[in-house]
């Protein structure tokens, strides 16, 4: 018998997943996919920016250098000191705290922008997290969001992980949040209006076979699916990683070139 993980269970999977490896390793891919949800979302000097799932603070430092009032929340500690680190190297003022995208410790209508990039989407309970987006902003004032669709490089990297490395039972898609219809449905009758579109963000590696144990070694999702492996089974992932990152690549000189592509969703609040 199948027992379903509850949401807590599968969040505090999640954290252990995300605060293993090294993301800020793998960070570092998704900063054009920030300025492009800052630019998306039209933000306002002056306005107040909340950054869910802020990692290590693209979108917060993004926002900031918009002139913009902003705070970002992640879960992770450490992924958390590293955005602060950031954003007074660069002398921007940012309000990192460390908090849950379920749980959002602000009240009601605190914000202008409610923006997340490769954040939200993994929140255990999509429903709490749409609902606390939309809580959080005021009318009028605007959703912003970056996901990583299914069809998408990142979309099959996941699904191959889960073939070898089931999730939780119960666990929810988290590429539900780069289908359109899914993100009308996630922030329902809280909003007035969404807009969406695709994108693609262009990444580079010396070799499929590079990218492979550089996932392995920062990425929390996969990092954490090789060491629930048996030993003699971890080889298998890692071949079919290297497969998906050459049947995804336009290099032609050996090196990796590949286009992942993701779905940003700007919504305004009713």
């Amino acid at each position: 018998m199948t027992t379903i993980a509850t949401f807590e269970e599968i969040k505090a999977k999640q954290q252990a997943t995300w605060s293993s490896g090294d993301y800020g390793r793998i960070a570092w891919l998704t900063v054009p996919i920030a300025e492009m949800l800052a630019a998306a979302a039209e933000l306002r000097p002056g306005a107040k920016v909340l950054d869910v799932a802020t990692g290590t603070g693209h979108v917060a430092l993004a926002a900031a250098r918009r002139f913009c009032d902003v705070t970002g929340i992640d879960y992770v500690p450490e992924l958390v000191a590293t955005a602060d680190r950031r954003a007074r190297a660069e002398g921007l003022a940012v309000d990192f705290r460390v908090a849950d995208a379920e749980h959002l410790p602000f009240p009601d209508d605190s914000f202008d922008y409610a923006l997340s990039a490769i954040g939200v989407m993994f929140t255990a309970d999509h429903e709490r997290a749409a609902a606390e987006l939309v809580r959080v902003v005021k009318p009028g004032g605007r959703i912003a969001l970056a996901s990583w669709t299914p069809t998408g490089f990142v979309g099959q990297l996941l699904k191959t992980v889960g073939r070898h490395a089931a999730p939780p039972p119960g666990a929810l898609p988290p590429t539900r949040w780069g289908v359109e219809h899914s993100v009308r449905e996630l922030l329902g009758d809280g909003v007035a209006k969404v807009s969406t579109a695709t994108a693609t963000v262009t990444q580079r590696f010396p070799s499929p076979e590079y990218f492979a144990d550089f996932f392995l070694t920062y990425y929390g999702p996969t990092y954490k699916a090789a060491e629930r492996l048996p030993e003699e089974a971890r080889p298998a992932l890692r071949d079919d990683m290297i497969a998906l990152a050459a049947a995804s690549n336009r290099g032609t000189d050996g090196t990796v070139v590949s286009d992942w592509e993701y779905l940003i969703a700007v919504a305004t609040v009713a």
